[in-house]
């Protein structure tokens, strides 16, 4: 789905991922469940691109929900999978904390683990060659996509600042619809390691240049970053 000249969106408000179309090529952002392969090779075509114009995949962090079709993606056509280096571990293995549960209503949380069942999300493929980066990197893809540090979701979540697309990808560091509960809205994710840390990281995002911010799950947001660091507080505060 096209939201902005070089910018479109794979997936649905479930589970999302995105895809930036450059002269240069393509940077993916995040790699949903295994099965929106085939939501990527449609776009590919509607565009008239193939998978040998991607250049490389960003990973906003390491759970299996973003991860989908990045192995497949790396093994067999060769494309760099980039991620935080606080998330590396994450990426190869799937180790992560536990976490309490969050609370939940049984028709959205059906519907999430439904899709995820439809798009074999049952299986995930951990990655097993990463390249690490850093808060601050500014990496050699098209778009010349900058990682914004936004620890708290996992340690090596971040958001990625790309301006030739007008926006900000931002993972699970908030959605606008929550899995669980089918709340929509900006809010705070759930299945998040520090939820206090993952709200004073949005500060972070203030001063970047973007009319979009898109998380993982949930509508595309259209709102200034100054905004969502005040707003997904609000909304933590209220629930």
């Amino acid at each position: 789905m096209r939201l902005a000249p070089h910018l479109h969106r794979l997936g649905n408000d479930i589970v999302a991922c995105y895809l930036i179309d450059t002269p240069e090529g393509i940077t993916l952002i995040d790699a949903g469940l295994p099965g929106h392969w085939q939501d990527l090779q449609q776009e590919l075509h509607a565009i008239g691109k193939t998978v040998a114009d991607i250049r490389g995949l960003i990973l906003t962090h390491g759970d299996s929900d973003h991860i989908g079709f990045a192995e497949r993606l790396r093994s067999t056509h060769g494309v760099p999978v980039f991620v935080h280096s606080g998330d590396a571990v994450r990426v190869r293995t799937g180790e992560k904390p536990k976490v309490s549960t969050p609370p939940m209503r049984i028709g959205p949380t059906i519907q999430f683990f439904a899709y995820g069942l439809r798009k074999n999300g049952l299986r995930p493929k951990y990655v097993r060659e990463v390249i690490e980066v850093n808060d601050g990197d500014v990496l050699d893809l098209p778009g010349s996509p900058k990682i914004i540090a936004l620890p708290g979701h996992s340690p090596g979540s971040v958001a990625i600042h790309v301006e030739i697309a007008d926006a900000v990808f931002v993972g699970d560091a908030l959605t606008t619809r929550h899995v669980l509960t089918g709340r929509v809205g900006p809010q705070p994710a759930p299945f998040t390691d520090d939820p206090a840390m993952a709200l004073s990281s949005l500060e972070r995002l203030a001063g970047l240049k973007a009319s979009w911010v898109l998380p993982g799950h949930g509508a595309p947001w259209q709102v200034s970053p100054d905004e969502v660091a005040e707003t997904i507080k609000k909304a933590a505060a209220a629930r």
